[in-house]
């Protein structure tokens, strides 16, 4: 991200908030959400979700739903300020990024709710940054929109999802999960 291309903080966070505003109250809403949250199922990530602490998706979802919409709401945000996709791409922690993807799955509905709601989805996998630190950019937004922090539970630091990741490499190589869960050696 070009820091010189970005808008201070409090006028993405103020944008960001504005847009949340939005999209929550839209019609569809309630239906993205039931759906973005259904898909749970599908959620087999061995390096994003798992990097919480003592994660469970029946309390989890929930709440990291919440962080997911606040995450799309700053990349909104920070576009509309600056015109560049590229900027937009602002750094999330993998927990929440892994979130984001789940809404993104939701294509029809978000699709609407963004055109009602007037504000443009960002998100390339190749673009994306997870390497969110607690003294950067997106976290100064965050504050500067919800007047707050964001819990640590779920944006957490890259050197800790990293410390993290180690630990649960280690855990699924001893059942034969290769490569944080990339490969395995079971024979079918």
């Amino acid at each position: 991200m070009s820091t010189s291309t970005m808008s201070a903080a409090d006028e993405v966070g103020e944008r960001a908030r504005e847009i949340l505003a939005a999209v929550t109250a839209d019609p569809e809403f309630p239906a993205f959400e039931a759906a973005t949250l259904e898909y749970s199922s599908d959620w087999q990530c061995f390096t994003g979700f798992p990097t919480i602490s003592e994660w469970n998706l029946d309390t989890d979802k929930a709440p990291l739903f919440a962080e997911g919409l606040r995450a799309i709401a700053l990349k909104a945000a920070a576009f509309e300020l600056t015109g560049s996709e590229t900027d937009a791409e602002l750094a999330l922690s993998a927990p929440v990024d892994e979130m984001t993807h789940a809404m993104i799955a939701q294509p029809q509905l978000l699709a609407r709710i963004a055109e009602r709601t007037g504000f443009t989805l960002i998100h390339q996998t190749d673009q994306e940054h997870t390497d969110y630190t607690s003294s950067e950019y997106t976290h100064a937004a965050y504050v500067a929109a919800w007047h707050g922090a964001p819990p640590i539970r779920y944006w957490l630091d890259k050197a800790e999802v990293d410390r993290r990741l180690a630990i649960l490499a280690e855990k699924y190589d001893l059942i034969g999960s290769g490569r944080s869960g990339r490969q395995h050696a079971i024979a079918s």
